[in-house]
């Protein structure tokens, strides 16, 4: 199993710098509603829609709305302070919150929820929306004056939630004795939750000296810290649903990583937040 998940790192890293880098605005937009309709797909059982069709249904009515939201942006205006692209990152906020507060209470939180079909669908539509404008956001922000400023902020996301997931998880392997969630995800403990944010730490310094950003440092640790820490209630948010319906995997799209929303679900919860801190927030 890890050689596959190896393998299929090596060449997924690449593939992704690569769409951040080269791939047009519109063209990014597409790969990223892809991404977003497979995660949809994938989320209908978490919900409680596990029949193909129900399934498809899902996908595709994802998609609709997010290429409607995406027509709404007039061609000569892609503000961030856009309502279409500025309601969905504070939205993700107000989620993240709540599911915080869904993941601590667990499993008695569940007893309000895990009936409704509906709600947890709606769970969903405010999972996966807020992470398509995330992305759009941060990769637009500064287009004009440089085209590669956007893609260079997310690839401090994605190298940030991926350093601290690497980090927990050296850390909780060499030193992990108190468990963090155990209801929700018995594998994570304190010291792996420490870890991480200190590989975050390093990596937000070695960006902020190396990288082509103009940012304030104390801007960008606050939202780095946040960013980190959300991508962890990320993980544990898509732990305890798939607990709750009683799934290993969200899929097996990616050999030896599970599904699409196994491989994003920290990220669905960073990119949104750091958006909406650094862009509607501290920008």
């Amino acid at each position: 199993m890890l050689k596959y998940r190896v393998i299929t790192a090596l060449i997924l890293i690449p593939i992704v710098i690569a769409a951040l880098f080269l791939l047009p605005p519109l063209g990014f937009a597409i790969v990223t509603l892809a991404v977003c309709m497979l995660a949809a797909w994938e989320w209908g059982p978490l919900a409680g829609f596990s029949s193909p069709s129900q399934r498809i249904w899902g996908a595709l009515l994802c998609g609709l709305v997010l290429v409607l939201m995406l027509w709404a942006i007039p061609a000569y205006n892609r503000s961030i302070h856009l309502t279409v692209i500025a309601l969905p990152l504070w939205a993700a906020v107000v989620w993240w919150l709540l599911a915080l507060v869904l993941v601590l209470f667990y499993p008695s939180s569940a007893a309000w929820w895990k009936h409704s079909r509906l709600l947890k669908a709606l769970f969903g539509v405010v999972t996966i929306i807020p992470f398509f404008w995330g992305m759009f956001a941060l990769r637009l922000h500064g287009y004009e004056q440089d085209p590669h400023q956007g893609a260079w902020w997310l690839l401090y996301v994605m190298l940030l939630v991926w350093g601290a997931d690497s980090g927990a998880y050296v850390f909780g392997k060499m030193f992990g004795k108190n468990k963090l969630a155990p209801k929700v995800s018995p594998g994570k403990t304190w010291e792996g939750l420490i870890g991480g944010l200190l590989t975050a730490a390093l990596i937000s310094w070695l960006f902020s000296r190396y990288a082509p950003l103009t940012v304030v440092p104390s801007s960008l640790l606050i939202c780095t810290v946040i960013a980190a820490l959300a991508s962890v209630l990320g993980d544990l948010t898509e732990s305890m649903f798939k607990r709750e319906a009683g799934i290993k995997d969200s899929g097996n799209l990616i050999p030896g990583h599970g599904g699409i929303l196994d491989r994003i679900d920290s990220l669905t919860a960073a990119v949104p937040v750091f958006a909406c801190l650094m862009l509607l927030v501290f920008y």
